[in-house]
């Protein structure tokens, strides 16, 4: 039986450990929104909508992640020598069109919610709705074409916080790009150091990600600088008045940023496996710095 029929199977094969990575900009979004409402800049939020998108981004992103885990293991990218999380299909816990088609009806679900709210907001929507399947269905083509840390950043970077803002206000709101990118960094950084762990598995496969153009040492410091920036975006974003001060919260995280930075320096084509979770590590960092970043959003009109 797949999954062993165990609930908890049937979760962790979609990779929710990930979720950092599409709810953080949502709520950041979400939370800018929140902040220019109750700064008088906006009026008229729906914030049902804007909870309903949040939920959206998280049902593309777990879609993304199953029909990436069929297609990995189809192309012998998933092994058993591979680190990292566990992957269940190489398991032998689901058949692998068990997942696809588990990935695809989670998506059939994500665009019934998108309809919904096409519906009810405008045809930005249809933009929105496109970027989210074109990065569920196709992500793993970007990814073997060293794309995928491109994709990612214009999906879950810049389209998740924009429609978010957008489903709320009925408005495209530029300025949400500037606050979100910071956020949108530190996902592709997830990526980053996901593809450096696993460089050699993936030439064997016979595909090539950005993290492999790059070597080791070349990945190391766009690791590095991929955190370095997204803090320094902050500090830009206060200095043009889109944040207030109290975005400096975000560095509280900073020792978690440079706990990555440090283990990733030590990291060696011979002993990549020493970066076994820092992907899993940085998916925390985004969550914290986007809950700080979010919490400042939410506590300044107050103030």
């Amino acid at each position: 039986m797949d999954g062993q029929g165990k609930l908890m199977n049937w979760i962790k094969v979609a990779h929710p450990w990930a979720i950092p990575a599409s709810a953080s900009p949502a709520l950041v979004g979400f939370s800018y929104v929140f902040y220019l409402n109750n700064t008088g800049v906006l009026t008229g939020v729906n914030w049902s909508f804007g909870a309903l998108a949040l939920l959206g981004a998280i049902i593309f992103h777990l879609s993304g992640n199953l029909i990436s885990e069929y297609h990995d293991y189809m192309s012998g990218v998933d092994i058993k020598e591979k680190t990292g999380p566990e992957r269940l299909i190489v398991q032998g816990l689901f058949k692998p069109k068990t997942v696809l088609y588990y990935g695809y009806s989670v998506l059939l679900a994500g665009i019934i919610l998108g309809i919904y709210l096409l519906v009810h907001t405008g045809l930005p929507m249809l933009a929105f709705g496109f970027i989210g399947i074109i990065s569920s269905t196709l992500y793993y083509r970007f990814k073997y074409m060293a794309l995928g840390d491109l994709i990612i950043f214009i999906s879950y970077g810049l389209a998740i916080a924009l429609g978010v803002a957008y489903v709320m206000t009925g408005l495209l709101i530029w300025p949400v790009l500037l606050v979100v990118t910071p956020t949108g960094l530190l996902v592709v950084a997830i990526l980053h150091a996901n593809n450096t762990r696993d460089m050699l598995q993936d030439k064997a496969a016979g595909i090539r990600t950005q993290a492999m153009r790059l070597g080791v040492e070349g990945s190391q410091v766009v690791y590095q600088t991929i955190l370095l920036l997204a803090y320094l975006l902050i500090a830009v974003a206060v200095w043009m008045q889109l944040l207030t001060p109290l975005a400096f919260a975000v560095f509280l995280s900073f020792p978690l940023a440079m706990k990555g930075i440090r283990l990733m320096k030590k990291v060696t084509l011979e002993d990549l496996g020493i970066i076994r979770f820092l992907d899993t590590d940085t998916a925390k960092l985004v969550l914290i710095f986007s809950l700080l970043l979010a919490t400042a959003n939410f506590v300044a009109p107050f103030l």
